[in-house]
């Protein structure tokens, strides 16, 4: 798994597909390119807290991409995980259960929808004669 560090590359996650969990939300999208790399990127904003508790959310993100993403990740493919109040807090099983099945979820949306595309086009896309 690769890292994902510029906001382009997060911005263009955030058009794909998305599922919320009491624990962090997931955005995922299929990249276009021929790059068969999985890519994932971790966000923790001030909301959550001040540093030492949004470290502590990242790396908790971090060891579940470890464990849970990695294994069910497709290839070419950009995850960007998002950290909430709960994130610290919960228990760790229960924040892997989410993962696995936010990733379920997630999959399932990005099969439906056409490839390359984001949720505008698709709307579009099947509205055309």
């Amino acid at each position: 798994m690769q890292r994902l560090r510029k906001r382009a590359d997060f911005l263009r996650a955030a058009k794909g597909a998305k599922q919320v969990s009491p624990g962090f939300v997931l955005q995922a999208r299929r990249r276009d390119e021929d790059e068969p790399a999985v890519r994932v990127g971790f966000t923790a904003s001030r909301k959550i807290g001040r540093a030492v508790r949004r470290n502590r959310a990242r790396r908790r993100l971090k060891e579940i991409a470890r464990l849970a993403l990695a294994p069910r990740a497709r290839p070419g493919h950009d995850y960007v995980l998002i950290a909430r109040q709960a994130t610290a807090e919960m228990p760790f099983a229960a924040l892997l259960a989410d993962v696995e099945r936010a990733l379920g979820q997630v999959h399932n949306r990005l099969d439906r929808r056409p490839s390359g595309s984001t949720n505008g086009e698709a709307a579009a896309i099947s509205k055309a004669p």
